[in-house]
């Protein structure tokens, strides 16, 4: 069967060869075979139930339909770019199998509602496969806190020693942005979940159906409201490109500071040769190429919903065939998204950590500089304004003398502040600086153990 035969005889001839590849989308849009197929099952088991084809012919349909289904995904489906995309294959091999029969399964339907249906149960099923996979990565991650509770390393800002934390605290900073992802990821579904399936082509339908039987079919909360939104809304497409930059930025983020610690430089973890690679030249090196790509593919997802925002952007009511430009960066950005947590968890999973190291990093460049500035205001009431001022003094004095502030003398201190103790050794040292910060969301080894427990508790009640 001809294109022609499908879309109707208004043209008395077909398509320029040049009009053919530039409308086609086939070649992409077939991914969706499997929500097609479902949602020509449920809308000819409604145009059944009520009376407006044949049961006959339904169940025809219905026989045909899950034929081609099986065909399909024993790879013995053929396509033709000149039968556009994969609703007018369907279609068309249905007309093989069943004859005449099958022209009635677009009774009442568009390709308009039928595509929009078919990219909600798509981005649907897709959205709670990721959810799977940011759920596995939270609990690498967890897993990870749960071992290093107590491991101290250098906390950073502007990527300059500030204060000593604990490596399970920085999991568990990770683990708080991926359950955001999750977050937005669920309230993005709820969104999503409305039938555009009997908006027809833009108006709506003469025909009696019943919308509220196919929108439960499918395991849509409701039928969408409004015709002319329903076939024409991609916000769905665009809140889930925006979680998945969202959560592409987070990898990327965690995969510079594998790329940082790893390094000669730093020593702090070591990744396991099932993620790291080699060089052609280079015999030594150890590269954190899986890292690597998955902050270069951060950049993937950002594009992607550019470019359907761009996409969106000038389009009057209802449907164009711009329209079509939006499966290619969703199916993109989900497939690098989904290939990036995979990585990620595996690659944390593995990961082994250097504690010596990172302790041995902890005291560099004054990090416990703030835990002599609380214990000046605490001990000795002094204004915190001014221990800062006393702090910075002992700072200077210690980078002059090339040793650190538990090295300094207590006479050393008592030229800045005569009134210092020998109690101010107490703070020093960086295990009695992060065992000090027990405020709630501290780095304090018990205090990363409680999270470490309600996380558990959380994760497993999912």
């Amino acid at each position: 069967m001809s294109a022609n035969e499908l879309w109707g005889g208004r043209f008395a001839k077909g398509p320029a060869e040049i009009m053919e590849r530039i409308n086609a989308s086939i070649d992409f849009d077939r991914r969706l075979y499997r929500q097609d197929i479902t949602g020509s099952m449920a809308h000819s088991s409604m145009l059944m139930e009520q009376g407006i084809i044949s049961r006959e012919d339904g169940e025809k349909i219905q026989e045909g339909l899950q034929t081609i289904l099986r065909e399909i995904e024993a790879g013995n489906f053929k396509t033709d770019p000149a039968l556009e995309d994969i609703h007018m294959h369907v279609e068309a091999r249905l007309r093989e199998i069943i004859g005449d029969s099958a022209g009635r399964l677009h009774t009442g339907r568009s390709r308009n509602d039928q595509v929009a249906t078919d990219m909600r149960l798509w981005v649907r099923d897709t959205m709670d496969h990721l959810d799977g996979e940011l759920k596995a990565l939270q609990e690498a991650l967890l897993g990870q806190a749960d071992a290093e509770a107590g491991t101290v390393m250098p906390g950073f800002t502007h990527l300059q020693a500030a204060q000593p934390v604990t490596f399970g605290h920085h999991m568990l900073a990770y683990l708080e942005m991926f359950s955001r992802d999750r977050d937005r990821l669920k309230d993005a579904r709820a969104r999503l979940n409305e039938c555009p399936l009997g908006s027809a082509a833009l108006a709506g339908t003469s025909f009696p159906i019943d919308r509220e039987m196919t929108a439960k079919e499918l395991g849509f909360d409701r039928p969408t409201a409004n015709s002319l939104d329903g076939v024409s809304d991609r916000d769905f497409a665009l809140e889930f490109l925006s979680f998945a930059s969202i959560c592409s930025m987070h990898l990327s983020r965690l995969a510079e500071e594998i790329v940082i610690w790893s390094s000669a430089q730093f020593r702090f973890v070591t990744c396991s040769d099932s993620f790291s690679t080699g060089s052609s030249i280079m015999p030594q090196k150890k590269n954190p190429d899986a890292a690597e790509l998955i902050r270069g593919k951060a950049g993937r997802s950002a594009g992607a919903f550019t470019c359907l925002l761009m996409m969106m952007k000038g389009l009057p009511m209802t449907y164009g065939k711009d329209m079509q430009e939006d499966k290619e960066p969703v199916f993109d950005a989900a497939d690098n998204l989904q290939l990036c947590l995979a990585a990620m968890s595996g690659m944390i999973s593995d990961i082994t950590v250097n504690r010596d190291v990172m302790k041995g990093a902890s005291g560099a460049g004054f990090t416990t500089a703030t835990d002599l500035a609380d214990w000046l205001v605490r001990k000795l009431d002094m204004p915190f304004r001014n221990a800062h001022h006393v702090t910075g003094a002992l700072v200077k004095m210690a980078e002059n003398k090339d040793c650190g502030l538990e090295d300094l003398s207590l006479e050393d201190m008592q030229t800045v502040e005569s009134t210092i103790t020998k109690d101010v050794f107490d703070v020093l040292g960086v295990d009695n600086s992060v065992a000090s910060r027990v405020s709630y969301g501290g780095t304090a080894p018990s205090k990363v153990r409680e999270q470490v427990a309600a996380w558990t508790q959380r994760l497993a009640g999912e």
